[in-house]
C-alpha cells in the first residue's frame, strides 16, 4: 500500500489514526501491530508470514542472548546464528537470482535454472531493523525485549515499513512503551506528511513521466540532449521521491506519537561526496557505519585499511540497494569518490566551494545512471551520450515531445527546493513567522487539496525505493 494512494488517504490512514486515540495506550500497540500488518498483507499477503518468521527468530534471539549465561551458551554464537538467520531470508529473496545468474555467467551456459522469486516489499529495511536489535542487545546497548508483540510493532510499524527511515531499535523502544500524542505533535505529523506527500506527487511524479518515457526509448534514439535531459529528470525524481516518502514516514510517526530520526539533510547542497553521504539516506548510511565500518576497524587501522573498509561499505551499500551489477557498480563508484577524497582531492575541494558544489552534483547525477539503468551495455551507451554528446544528435525525437512547459516548472520549482530556498531564508524573520502560522496552514491545505486532485486525475504513481 502507497501512502500516495486513495485507498491509504481516505480509508486506511483516518481510521486507523481515529480508532488509535479512542484506545489506552496499552491497547495502541496491539492495534498498531495489526494495522501494520494489514498495511503489509495489502500488496502481498503471502509474505505477511515471512515477516512473522523474522520477528518469532529476532524475538527468540534477543532472549537467548539474556540468558545463554544460564543455558550455557556461547554468547556471539548466538548472535552469529541471528545473524546469519535474517541474511539467509534477504539473501533467498533478494540475491539468490544474481548468484544464479553469476555461475551461470562464470559456466558461459545455463547450467542451473534461475528462480522467478517475488521480492517481499520492504525487506531489506525491515531486515536491517531487526539486525540492529540483535546487534544492540548483544552489545548491551539496550534490554531485550520480553514482549513479542512490543519487538512486532518495532520490526512491522507501518510509517517506516517499507522504505525506511531505518529506525534502530534503542532509539524508539523507551516510544514503543510509552509516548505521548498532543495536538501540538499531531499538527507537526499532519505538516510534515502533507509537505512529504506534495514532494512525491506534485514533484516527483511529474518529473517521472517524461524521464520514464526517454528512457524507454531505443537507444539509438536517445540524442546527447536527450540524455541528459533524462539524466537530470531522474536526478531530482528520485530524491523527492525517496526524502518526500522519508517526510511522510516521519509525519505519521508524530501522529502516532513516535520521533523518528530525519533521513535527508538536502544532500545536493553537499560540496564532496562523503558530504553527500552523511546528508542522503542518513538512516542506511549510519547503520552501515555503525555496524560494519566501525567493527571492520573503521580508519583505525593504517590507511590501506581504511580504504578496503570503505569499499565493502560501498559495495554493501550498492548490494543492498538491488541484486543487479549496476547496484554494486553504482555503491563502488561513489567508494571511489570517497577514497580519492581521503587522498587530497577534499582539500582542494575545502578551499574551493563552488568548484566543489559543483563536482559532487555532477559525480552524483552521472552516478544515478548506474542506478537507473540495469544492463550494463545500456549503461555504456547511455554513458557515451552524457561525455560526448555533440555525436549523437540525430533522432527522431526531440526534448519537447517529453518535457512539457509544466515538467520545466516542475523541475524548476525542484532546483528551488533542493535545499536553495530553506538555506536562503533559514534564520530570518519570515521563516519563523511562517512556520505553524495560519497562512502555512492554508497552504498545506492548498498542497493537500493539489495532491488530491492530481492523484485523482493520473493514475501514473510509480515509487523507486518500493523495490527495495
Amino acid at each position: 500500500m502507497l501512502f500516495s494512494s486513495m485507498f491509504f488517504l481516505w480509508l486506511f490512514l483516518p481510521f486507523v489514526f481515529l480508532f488509535n486515540l479512542l484506545l489506552k495506550p496499552r491497547g495502541q500497540n496491539l492495534f498498531l501491530l495489526f494495522a501494520s500488518l494489514f498495511f503489509y498483507a495489502w500488496g502481498e499477503p503471502k509474505y505477511v508470514l515471512l515477516m512473522l518468521v523474522s520477528i518469532f527468530i529476532n524475538w527468540g534471539c534477543g532472549l537467548l542472548l539474556q540468558d545463554a549465561g544460564r543455558l550455557h551458551l556461547h554468547k556471539r554464537g548466538v548472535l552469529w546464528t541471528g545473524i546469519v538467520l535474517n541474511l539467509l531470508l534477504l539473501g533467498y529473496f533478494k540475491y539468490l537470482g544474481l548468484f544464479v545468474r553469476s555461475v551461470n555467467h562464470l559456466l558461459r551456459g545455463e547450467a542451473l535454472t534461475v528462480p522467478e522469486i517475488a521480492l517481499p516489499i520492504g525487506i531489506s529495511f525491515f531486515t536491517f531493523q531487526a539486525l540492529s536489535y540483535v546487534i544492540d542487545v548483544y552489545r548491551d546497548e539496550c534490554e531485550v525485549q520480553k514482549n513479542l508483540f512490543s519487538l512486532a510493532l518495532y520490526i512491522s510499524f507501518f510509517p517506516q515499513l517499507i522504505a525506511g527511515p531505518i529506525v534502530k531499535y534503542r532509539d524508539v523502544n523507551a516510544q514503543i512503551a510509552k509516548r505521548q500524542i498532543t495536538c501540538g505533535k499531531v499538527m507537526e505529523g499532519i505538516r510534515r506528511f502533507i509537505y512529504g506527500l506534495a514532494k512525491k506527487v506534485l514533484i516527483s511524479n511529474v518529473l517521472a513521466q517524461s524521464a520514464d518515457a526517454i528512457y524507454a526509448l531505443d537507444m539509438a534514439e536517445i540524442t546527447g540532449g536527450l540524455a541528459w535531459m533524462a539524466a537530470l529528470l531522474y536526478t531530482f525524481q528520485i530524491y523527492y521521491d525517496f526524502s518526500g516518502y522519508s517526510d511522510m514516514a516521519i509525519g505519521l510517526g508524530k501522529m502516532f506519537g513516535f520521533d523518528f530520526r530525519e533521513n535527508f539533510d538536502y544532500p545536493y547542497l553537499s560540496l564532496s561526496v562523503r558530504e553527500f553521504w552523511r546528508r542522503w539516506h542518513i538512516s542506511l548510511s549510519t547503520w552501515f557505519r555503525e555496524y560494519v565500518y566501525i567493527p571492520l576497524g573503521g580508519n583505525r587501522k593504517g590507511t590501506v585499511r581504511t580504504y578496503v573498509n570503505l569499499g565493502i561499505v560501498f559495495f554493501l551499500t550498492g548490494i543492498w540497494h538491488g541484486a543487479g551489477y549496476n547496484f554494486i557498480f553504482w555503491g563502488l563508484y561513489h567508494g571511489a569518490f570517497s577514497v580519492l577524497e581521503r587522498l587530497g582531492l577534499g582539500k582542494l575541494l575545502d578551499r574551493h566551494k563552488i568548484t566543489g558544489f559543483i563536482y559532487t552534483f555532477l559525480a552524483v547525477h552521472c552516478g544515478w545512471i548506474l542506478f537507473r539503468i540495469e544492463s550494463m551495455r545500456q549503461i555504456l551507451e547511455f554513458g557515451k551520450r552524457i561525455l560526448l554528446p555533440w555525436r549523437y544528435r540525430i533522432s527522431h525525437y526531440r526534448i519537447p515531445e517529453f518535457v512539457t512547459g509544466h515538467t520545466v516548472f516542475v523541475l524548476a520549482v525542484a532546483v528551488v527546493g533542493m535545499g536553495v530556498m530553506q538555506k536562503a531564508l533559514c534564520g530570518t524573520k519570515l521563516c519563523a513567522k511562517w512556520k505553524n502560522s495560519i497562512p502555512e496552514m492554508l497552504y498545506c491545505m492548498l498542497l493537500l487539496l493539489l495532491c488530491i486532485a492530481a492523484l485523482a486525475a493520473n493514475t501514473y504513481n510509480p515509487f523507486i525505493y518500493f523495490r527495495f
